[in-house]
């Protein structure tokens, strides 16, 4: 299987959207396609569904979209419900009706049978169980079964009307079938919104291994990570591919540009050169000739683009703490939380510069427990009780999203009466409200505007514990590098709800871990946290199984050995060669150097060439930290 466009373009009226598309996808490829909000990947999704969206493009190649094999693209947005009045199995099992069919066949034929005994029918049987086998016959039961309590359905849901489901149960639904329809070409837009991490964890490795080619729309990091071989990026409207996960992309996008701007200097220094050569000699008749003969040289030249600079614009801040808080932050004891009914007891300690992440399955109490500290809701019994100067700053998703018909300067101004227009615009600026964006009504912006908005509010008050329930929800990457930034610069406590486990890990350096009836304080971060739960899990298995002998335990621990020997080789070889460029690096510095185009040629090469190195190692290295095992 095949599928690319070459030289495409989306316009919207007189705007065009994306510019220039070229776009492969081969049989099994996970890709990813990332990119700020509004940069057009969902758009982009689409175009690859619906060709009519797609015109020419500003490339220099003739547009064409080619499919070999006739792919049938999956896309969640297309998927809608013929009936509400059927169950959830009922429309969950339209995905296996050749199956089904079948077994409708072979019990007849079964029942055929008892009363004729024909070596006909018996090769009828065996035809029919080895067509059901090759179909995923004897597995397809487990697999739905497993993906509806995944999405976080109860067996009873299975046997309720898809009307009786809310939305966002829908949605879910929806979802499930897709998975289960299994087409050659996948397209996901953000699938790992509103799942929690338990669920998130499950699609990881449903899409790792998933036998066909998986597109994917998302600004979760780490799940990225996990699953894609290929990136797809969108800036300045075209599309730029980059092979690996995302941090490779992260690392090979910053390699690049570094090359290209640093090309870009040389060559533009060299035609400086040669340029002042031919300004002082072309009137003089000896060297007129010489001087013309660097004009052509300058002529001759390959040009090298200057690169465009990264669409990095974030947000900062400088607002500090109006007072430092006591060493005990927050004490909470035995607290039961909840609404009609107790859905935690929870008993923890916090201190002063203490980033603590809650994190666990949805619907079981994090919000709730934020919500209970702040006092928006009662508790059912216990205490809890906040240490001396303790000040909170508050972030709620739901209301960071309320809309209102006040702009973002007359909002803001209401919550700091006492600053002058000139403060108000600074403090909104620092968090990307420029210009006449402070004249937007705040139901006029997007989410992700509308959570920097409230953040602004909330830090511009000097809190001295902050208390965030999904902060990155609606923001694109870019915007969570940056309030990772933030937060990690932030001198105080943090209190915070997260699915996002790239932030998680990046910010938290303890976690309360939210299970059915159940919450565990953890003192380290998310990726020691996995580490320790994957070696639970198989010192779990080895108890069950106590089928390992003493010789495996040995050949195991000496290929263990033997990898991270190598391991920590590689990251000598990898450190030894990034000294070395860094030293080429500062020759280039050197007027001999740069203004001899011969040995500046000769010094880029070998960079080049120790660049390759330092990459091939470092995809070996990556490949062995990843396995899990080691």
């Amino acid at each position: 299987m095949n599928y690319r466009i070459i030289n495409g373009a989306v316009e919207f009226g007189a705007e065009t959207i994306l510019e220039e598309i070229n776009i492969e996808i081969k049989d099994k490829e996970k890709i990813a396609i990332i990119g700020r909000n509004g940069a057009g990947k969902s758009t982009l999704l689409k175009a690859i569904v619906n060709n009519q969206m797609l015109t020419e493009g500003t490339g220099e190649d003739k547009f064409n979209v080619y499919k070999e094999g006739n792919p049938v693209i999956g896309y969640l947005k297309q998927m809608e419900f013929e009936d509400d009045s059927v169950s959830m199995l009922d429309e969950i099992l339209k995905v296996y009706k050749t199956i089904t069919d079948l077994e409708k066949k072979i019990n007849l034929l079964v029942e055929k049978m008892q009363t004729d005994s024909t070596e006909e029918l018996a090769k009828e049987y065996s035809k029919l169980m080895d067509r059901y086998e090759f179909l995923g016959g004897y597995t397809y039961k487990k697999e739905y079964e497993t993906a509806i309590n995944k999405f976080g359905f109860l067996a009873e849901d299975k046997y309720k009307k898809i009307s009786e489901f809310s939305g966002g149960q829908r949605t879910k639904i929806s979802f499930i079938k897709l998975l289960l329809s299994k087409p050659d070409i996948l397209l996901l837009d953000e699938p790992t919104n509103h799942l929690d991490i338990e669920t998130i964890e499950w699609l990881e490795q449903y899409l790792k291994n998933y036998p066909k080619s998986v597109v994917i729309v998302s600004h979760d990091r780490m799940f990225l990570n996990k699953i894609v071989n290929k990136v797809y990026e969108i800036e300045y409207g075209a599309v730029t591919e980059y092979s690996g996960n995302y941090t490779f992309y992260e690392k090979q996008k910053r390699i690049n540009y570094e090359k290209q701007l640093k090309d870009y200097e040389y060559q533009q220094k060299e035609i400086k050169r040669l340029n002042d050569i031919v300004v002082r000699f072309k009137y003089k008749p000896t060297k007129a000739k010489m001087a013309m003969s660097k004009l052509k040289q300058i002529e001759r030249m390959v040009k090298v683009e200057e690169p465009n600079k990264y669409d990095l614009t974030t947000f900062k801040t400088n607002f500090t703490m109006q007072k430092q808080s006591g060493k005990d932050v927050l004490y909470v004891k035995d607290l039961e939380i909840g609404y009609n009914e107790p859905i935690q007891k929870i008993s923890f300690n916090l201190y002063r510069g203490q980033k603590l992440a809650i994190i666990g399955e949805n619907g079981i109490g994090k919000s709730t427990l934020l919500k209970t500290l702040v006092n928006n809701i009662n508790k059912i019994s216990g205490e809890f009780e906040f240490g001396h100067n303790v000040t909170i700053g508050y972030f709620d998703q739901q209301m960071a999203l309320l809309d209102s018909e006040k702009t973002v300067l007359e909002d803001f101004s209401e919550e700091f009466p006492n600053l002058t227009t000139t403060e108000l615009r600074n403090s909104l600026a620092a968090f990307m409200f420029y210009g006449e964006d402070v004249f937007k009504k705040i139901s006029m912006l997007s989410g992700g505007e509308k959570v920097r908005l409230q953040l602004c509010k909330i830090l511009k008050k000097g809190p001295n514990l902050l208390i965030l329930d999904e902060p990155t929800n609606h923001m694109d990457i870019i915007g969570k590098e940056s309030l990772e930034l933030l937060i990690k610069e932030y001198a105080g406590t943090i209190l915070f709800v997260s699915h996002d486990r790239f932030f998680v890990n990046k910010i938290a350096d303890s976690l309360l871990i939210f299970q059915k009836g159940d919450v565990k304080f953890f003192d380290g971060t998310y990726e020691t946290y996995e580490t320790s739960k994957s070696e639970n899990t198989e010192e779990k298995r080895i108890a069950e199984k106590k089928e390992k002998t003493v010789n495996n335990t040995y050949l195991m621990q000496k290929e263990k050995n033997k990898k991270n020997a190598r391991i920590k080789k590689l990251e000598r070889e990898i450190t030894e060669l990034e000294n070395k460029v860094a030293e080429l690096n500062k020759e280039l510095l050197k007027e001999e150097v740069y203004t001899n185009y011969e040995k500046l040629t000769e010094v880029q090469n070998e960079i080049l060439s120790l660049n390759e190195k330092i990459e091939n190692y470092m995809n070996e290295w990556e490949e062995l930290i990843g396995d899990g095992e080691f």
